[in-house]
């Protein structure tokens, strides 16, 4: 049981500070903001508290240090637990005549006012300033955009004016808060990858901690897109892992989380062959990792028994260097062709092994062809067991193709997860 207060408070003598009364109804409402922090301390950004007496303002602060809260007050920091920090602020609140406490989360502003009359709480979505586009600029940012460039006349799902700190963090807004111009396409094609997921995200367990393993992350941008949606829009309490050979992009997701104030993120320089997740995975993500690395992670999602798998393809060789089908010999002669086809049987025999084991798989359009003709996405989420009539379809086929593909081979040679 958490004990939050103490029970003698130090009334000023002359009347002004606030009755009793009050600072039981603050000490209530802190109690929930303890409660807060500690079901999920990863979206806490800081705690702003404002006293007065008379004409004379007096201000702590409180921000985020090792699972503990640096808090200073009248000259002197302390570090403190979450419990020891608000029962000094409801100590010392007893000594003024009104307190305003701000409590900031991602995406959440807690305000709590009292005086001697009221003690009351507003909790409000935090909405920064006003969009504007870049086509309403001073002429600095880059011109010439083709029409499938534009901002679209639609309700965006990562809204730039709630969304500022992320987009200017990833490179799409500019520092005056203005969309640029050469980024226009980018933004457009992050909001639809949220639009495709938004079923998805809908579907993961109630009242976990949602986990995702982004295998080969890169810059994680769009990872760091969907961490907000999750936590600031969808207010789902979630962790994201990011991992990829790369030490350099790996450094660099990792300064851009500090910058961002995203805790709840961590990133590894490791082969996904060797890495090896310490909690649930509920969600396995691989964008645009090339040839059998989007293989490697839909088969660690399978092994993981994960509840979602994400893949947009890239580079599909595997099958490309094996298959032959004896009745396509005229349609094959013509590389491009083949090229093509092999595109189409690695997602599609992708997909139908997913479906063995037991997922149930919607490949759709992630982007216009007209910006890259890779540009599916296959969306897998577990919801049987493993089907023994797909398998044997699919086994069926390899022998058909000629193919050994990759995605079979992982999950079945000695690779523990």
């Amino acid at each position: 049981m958490l004990i939050l207060f103490l029970d003698n408070f130090r009334g000023k003598a002359n009347g002004d500070s606030m009755n009793k009364q009050s600072i039981n109804k603050i000490k209530v409402f802190l109690m929930g903001l303890q409660g807060r922090f500690l079901e999920n301390s990863s979206i806490f950004k800081n705690i702003i508290v404002t006293y007065t007496a008379g004409l004379k303002e007096f201000k702590g602060i409180g921000s985020f240090e090792d699972e503990k809260i640096r808090y200073n007050f009248n000259g002197k920091t302390e570090v403190l637990d979450i419990t020891n920090t608000l029962n000094k602020i409801a100590n010392d609140s007893e000594n003024y005549e009104t307190v305003t406490i701000l409590y900031k989360e991602r995406g959440t502003d807690i305000v709590i006012t009292g005086d001697n009359k009221n003690v009351k709480m507003i909790n409000t979505e935090v909405k920064e300033g006003p969009l504007v586009s870049a086509k309403e600029d001073d002429g600095t940012s880059t011109h010439g955009f083709s029409e499938t460039s534009t901002l679209l006349n639609r309700d965006y799902y990562i809204k730039a004016d709630r969304a500022d700190a992320l987009l200017k963090e990833i490179g799409i807004m500019s520092k005056e808060g203005k969309i640029k111009n050469d980024k226009i396409r980018k933004y457009n094609q992050i909001d639809h990858y949220v639009e495709l997921l938004e079923g998805v995200l809908d579907s993961l367990p109630k009242n976990e901690i949602i986990t995702v393993l982004d295998c080969g992350c890169g810059k994680s941008y769009l990872t760091f897109v969907l961490n907000y949606y999750l936590t600031e829009v969808k207010k789902r309490k979630c962790h994201f892992i990011g991992i990829d050979i790369s030490e350099g992009v790996i450094e660099s997701s990792k300064k851009m989380a500090e910058n961002l104030g995203y805790r709840n993120m961590e990133f590894h320089a490791i082969d996904i062959k060797k890495y090896r997740p310490n909690k649930k995975v509920h969600v396995v993500i691989s964008l645009h990792a090339c040839d059998t690395a989007t293989d490697m992670a839909i088969a660690m999602g399978i092994k993981l028994a994960c509840d979602c798998i994400i893949a947009v393809p890239c580079c599909q060789r595997d099958i490309l260097n094996q298959y032959s089908y004896q009745p396509f010999k005229g349609i094959l002669k013509y590389g491009i062709l083949k090229a093509r086809m092999a595109d189409v049987l690695t997602d599609g025999m992708r997909s139908m092994l997913l479906e063995a084991k037991g997922f149930n798989v919607s490949v759709v359009e992630y982007i216009s062809p007209l910006e890259t003709p890779k540009n599916l996405m296959i969306r897998a989420l577990k919801t049987s067991k493993e089907k023994d009539s797909v398998m044997d379809e699919y086994i069926s086929l390899m022998s058909s193709l000629n193919v050994y593909p990759a995605l079979y081979r992982f999950l079945n040679e000695g690779w523990e997860v």
